[in-house]
């Protein structure tokens, strides 16, 4: 089969590497990079960590309001699709070039799939939230990282075509892990901290970066940490805490984005982990990290329910509480399969190659109840 393969931001770049390798063993697949994620520390040192190819085709849409930034990777997108004439489609997780990949696959009728199906915060005024929302409509055949998924996925209807396969940042990490613990010793030199001896902290979420008082808690929650803190600084990020004049504390290393395997180093090195990304906590889960998450909802609750997550919000008070009290309970149950979602996933398709809107029909079992009665209402 051709597989046209949707990327354009980190962790999809982390997701697509294992299955890229499962795949081209024996289907030709076709790398699009939409350009959602431009800036060579956010993108083209990805490539390299990770040994992926590099991308058939680079769309360069770069950032922009949601619209724009959507609209121009389905029309740049629809002219590679036109031209290689896939058999299948694959875009992972929930971003815009998620969307933007569904939308265009579903108008030319081209069979979709969608990797990390079913995953809910049920925040709708997260961007995020209504990328999964229309991804998961659309699509052909849904891969779930967790069990939870496959019943979001249920409660809306969804029941055929869906697969719990585990998660492909776990086997990324299976894949890749030596290779950074390698490189832990110097990077931890140069930062000047010991492992086990820094808190890491990541902050991206558009939430908490366009709003100058959630961001001011956090960095406030920060500064009233006694503990170094390592503290890699998305360009979004940056640019807020410029904007809004906030001030970073002294002890913590507010350094620039890090590739994949330094990523990985510092988080398993790192004491604790206070991200607001849904791929950081999965990570602190995998490598067994107490993670505390700096918002108010998570898709990931099975982590917070097993006591290896707490969610903080971004309110300093409760950032220090959760530093000060947080403590995981002792073992980590399997939540995101083991390590070989990838290969799953290649075998899936080799088995049942999807056929576009295969599941797409008048199901009685599927149809609400009808009302009988249907009143106009009244004016008051």
């Amino acid at each position: 089969m051709k597989i046209v393969s949707v990327v354009g931001a980190r962790p999809e770049f982390i997701q697509a590497a294992p299955v890229s390798f499962a795949l081209r063993r024996e289907h030709h697949e076709v790398l699009v990079h939409t350009g959602q994620h431009y800036d060579d520390a956010m993108s083209r040192v990805f490539f390299e960590d990770l040994d992926l190819p590099a991308p058939d085709y680079h769309l360069g849409v770069g950032s922009g309001p949601h619209g724009r930034q959507t609209g121009e990777m389905m029309a740049r997108l629809e002219e590679v699709l036109w031209k290689e004439r896939p058999d299948l489609v694959i875009v992972r997780g929930d971003t815009n070039s998620t969307l933007a990949g569904a939308l265009t696959a579903a108008k030319l009728h081209i069979p979709l799939v969608h990797i990390e199906a079913g995953e809910r915060s049920f925040n709708k005024f997260m961007p995020e939230e209504i990328n999964r929302l229309v991804a998961d409509r659309l699509a052909d055949l849904h891969f779930c990282i967790t069990r939870r998924a496959v019943q979001h996925l249920a409660r809306e209807g969804i029941t055929e075509g869906v697969f719990f396969v585990g998660d492909v940042m776990l086997d990324a990490v299976r894949l890749y892990l030596p290779r950074a613990l390698e490189r832990a010793p110097a990077l931890l030199e140069r930062l000047g901290v010991e492992p086990g001896g820094y808190l890491l902290a990541t902050v991206h979420r558009a939430g908490n970066t366009d709003d100058p008082r959630r961001l001011a808690g956090i960095l406030n929650g920060f500064r009233a940490i006694p503990e170094p803190i390592v503290f890699p600084v998305h360009p979004r990020t940056r640019q807020a805490i410029a904007r809004y004049g906030l001030p970073i504390a002294p002890h913590i290393r507010a350094i620039e984005p890090v590739g994949y395997l330094d990523m990985l180093a510092l988080e398993a090195h790192a004491r604790m982990i206070l991200t607001d990304s849904g791929g950081v906590q999965r990570e602190a889960y995998f490598l067994g990290i107490p993670c505390l998450t700096l918002r108010e909802e998570t898709e990931l609750m099975e982590t917070v329910e097993v006591g290896w997550n707490r969610l903080v919000g971004t309110d300093p008070q409760r950032i220090v509480e959760g530093w000060r009290f947080f403590r995981p309970p002792g073992p980590r149950p399997p939540l995101f399969g083991d390590g070989y979602a990838a290969e799953r996933i290649a075998a899936i398709l080799r088995q049942s190659p999807p056929r576009f809107g295969q599941h797409y029909r008048r199901r009685e079992a599927l149809r609400p109840p009808v009302r009988e009665s249907v009143e106009l209402i009244p004016l008051s």
